[in-house]
């Protein structure tokens, strides 16, 4: 006979009434602070609930020796919902960074309607934990509706807060994406023409995407299947955080003496202290360089197109900060790095770094990179967090930040421009130096890639970084995270709620491109996204420029 542990009593919702969760951070130095928003938006949303004739159930408790009511491990979240009932309509509150592991196994099998309710706020920035869990559901199959509000007091808010009560279901207006097929008139076109090439290029010869112990932070939808990215021609070599620190233990001090003198020669302006628990030392920056140097040689080893490194659940413990090595080595403008037979890695190239060992961002960096070499173009390429973003003089500006580094290029004033802060303890004990400055002006491609089964897909579209004035940028580093690059951009030809409604991912990529280029480059780019199998989708009116 079998024994299982007899079920828990089961968390229902009863008639007009709405179960709510919530989840967050891995981390409990992140969520305590977190918390206070949380308490804040529930309450709003509690009363719109109220206001519209119906009752909010939160499902699990607050925890009093925790300071926080947070799921915070997957773990708790398969254990919350091994009791609620899977018939429910369900609320999944976001008020702050969340690992999406935590609660999407669970509800890709909860049956009652779906709700992903984000905070619009720039501080702890539930948009981007909802858009993160977004693109999960959406690899995962699993149907849903999202919602966002700066404070539930807004029309858009309310009326679709209502017509989800009602319908069970929101449809947010997606229009402006637009598929792109291979009988596309452009695909004859000369940029066309080359894009192919590139592609095919990829194709024969492969892109493998060297990443460090992948599924960093939850993002489900940043760990692509394995066919996906073999048919792309973008197989995966995964590689072990473990032997990064030993290559690493290989680089002799002097090496890291000379890399430190090369941006310090160059103006770079770190935050030096001497309390390395809260501080900047040079210790930290040191055990930085040794990285980048580690990682230039394991893509030299592996033949690598592009390299990540997982990081902030592995090797946060053990040194300082990635941050500073992974902007760095995607800069041309680099220390010279030396393998180990003397030969100088990549010599003027960027090598492409991907944050987070995000594989959606992984695609289309190693791609820009390969099409914007071939035609001798800048070729830095990044992806920033969809952080937050704000009107300024009547225009949207959004706040893409990425939390820690960036290609040198990227910044305004190069190297001499970017400052170096030590990452906050609260996420980073060991420390490391970020790479921040205020985000170039200029044009851009912007791309992002996600899976459905295993077909891989991708939204590209164009768009403009904008210089605000020193204290409009201030305002909004502040009102997010000061010791992070920041750009301030605009989208061409959708806005916030645009974005919002259908953006597959938390992280956005981006490569600058002269505006002379714009047209031409998004036009082999889609060839090329074409030609590797890619489904392609054109964001607001870049379409115009095909």
């Amino acid at each position: 006979m079998l024994k299982l542990p007899e079920p828990a009593e089961l968390i229902t919702a009863g008639d007009k009434e709405i179960l709510v969760v919530t989840n967050a951070d891995l981390r409990e130095s992140a969520n305590v602070p977190c918390w206070p928003v949380y308490q804040s938006f529930s309450e709003a949303l509690e009363k719109e609930l109220n206001a519209q004739g119906y009752k909010m159930k939160r499902a699990h408790p607050y925890h009093e020796d925790r300071k926080h009511g947070f799921i915070s491990s997957q773990k708790e979240g398969s254990e919350l919902f091994s009791r609620i009932d899977p018939d429910a309509p369900l609320i999944v509150l976001l008020t702050a960074w969340q690992y999406s592991h935590h609660i999407a196994p669970s509800l890709s099998k909860h049956r009652g309607p779906i709700l992903l309710m984000a905070n619009f706020d720039g501080t702890w920035p539930g948009l981007v934990g909802m858009l993160c869990m977004a693109g999960t559901l959406t690899s995962l199959g699993v149907s849903y509706s999202r919602l966002w509000s700066e404070k539930c007091e807004d029309d858009f808010f309310k009326q679709g807060l209502a017509t989800w009560l009602k319908d069970g279901k929101l449809d947010q207006d997606t229009s402006y994406l637009s598929d792109v097929t291979a009988d596309h008139p452009l695909m004859k076109s000369e940029a066309g023409q080359d894009g192919i090439k590139v592609g095919e290029y990829i194709l024969k010869h492969k892109a493998i995407l060297g990443l460090h112990d992948t599924f960093c932070m939850g993002m489900m939808n940043g760990f692509f299947p394995v066919k996906a990215l073999s048919d792309i021609g973008m197989p995966l070599e995964s590689l072990s955080q473990s032997a990064l620190l030993v290559e690493m233990e290989k680089v002799p001090a002097e090496l890291r003496e000379a890399c430190l003198k090369f941006y310090e020669d160059r103006g770079m302006q770190f935050q030096w202290g001497s309390d390395s628990a809260t501080e900047l030392t040079r210790e930290q920056v040191l055990e930085q360089c040794a990285m980048m140097i580690a990682m230039a040689r394991i893509v030299t080893r592996f033949g690598l197109t592009a390299v990540g490194v997982q990081y902030q659940q592995g090797l946060k413990d053990c040194c300082a900060a990635s941050d500073f090595a992974e902007g760095a080595i995607g800069s041309t403008e680099r220390f010279p790095i030396p393998d180990e037979d003397g030969s100088i890695i990549c010599e003027g190239k960027p090598i492409p770094c991907i944050n987070e060992v995000d594989m959606g961002t992984a695609i289309p960096q190693a791609m820009l990179f390969r099409l914007l070499d071939a035609m001798g173009l800048p070729s830095e390429t990044t992806l920033h967090d969809v952080r937050w973003g704000s009107e300024y003089e009547g225009t949207f500006y959004w706040d893409f930040e990425i939390s820690g580094a960036v290609p040198f290029e990227h910044i305004k004033g190069g190297i001499a421009g970017s400052k170096g802060y030590r990452q906050p303890a609260m996420f980073f004990p060991k420390g490391g130096s970020t790479i921040a400055g205020q985000g170039k002006a200029g044009t851009f491609v912007w791309a992002r890639a996600h899976y459905e089964g295993t077909d891989v897909f991708m939204h590209i579209g164009t768009g403009m970084a904008h210089e605000l004035p020193e204290a409009e940028w201030t305002r909004r580093s502040q009102a997010t995270n000061a010791e992070w690059p920041l750009m301030n951009a605009t989208l061409d030809g959708l806005g916030r709620d645009d974005l919002m409604a259908g953006h597959q991912s938390n992280h956005i990529t981006i490569a600058y491109v002269p505006e002379d280029k714009l047209a031409y480059v998004l036009k082999a780019f889609v060839a090329q996204a074409l030609t590797q199998g890619i489904k392609v989708k054109i964001a607001g009116t870049a379409k115009d420029m095909l």
